[in-house]
């Protein structure tokens, strides 16, 4: 993946091993929860779905090993709810897992 994260790759290979379709649902199954979760974020109305979202999100990348989406996360859960800047940075990075899918 164009993002070089090689800490994702490592978990997304040990659960997959060898079999290249199991990898490809892994990868969907993650962009499906980051994609979800990232439109709920934006659609937050109030600081706690806003915070329960951020932390879904967290714990979306603990799961996989992705460490740029744990630190957005936590991000998204210091800073004030609706910042404009978490989102921007969210959707790029969605952007990125995007692209190599």
């Amino acid at each position: 993946m164009t993002y070089a994260n090689s800490d994702f790759e490592l978990t997304l290979t040990a659960a997959a091993g060898d079999d290249p379709s199991l990898m490809a649902e892994l990868r969907a199954g993650f962009m499906q929860s980051l994609t979800g979760q990232v439109e709920l974020l934006r659609r937050s109305r109030c600081d706690a779905n806003w915070r329960i979202t951020a932390e879904r999100l967290r714990g979306l990348g603990a799961s996989f090993h992705a460490g740029e989406l744990i630190t957005l996360a936590q991000e998204a859960i210091d800073d004030a709810p609706g910042d404009p800047t978490v989102l921007v940075k969210l959707g790029t990075l969605t952007s990125r897992f995007s692209v190599t899918n």
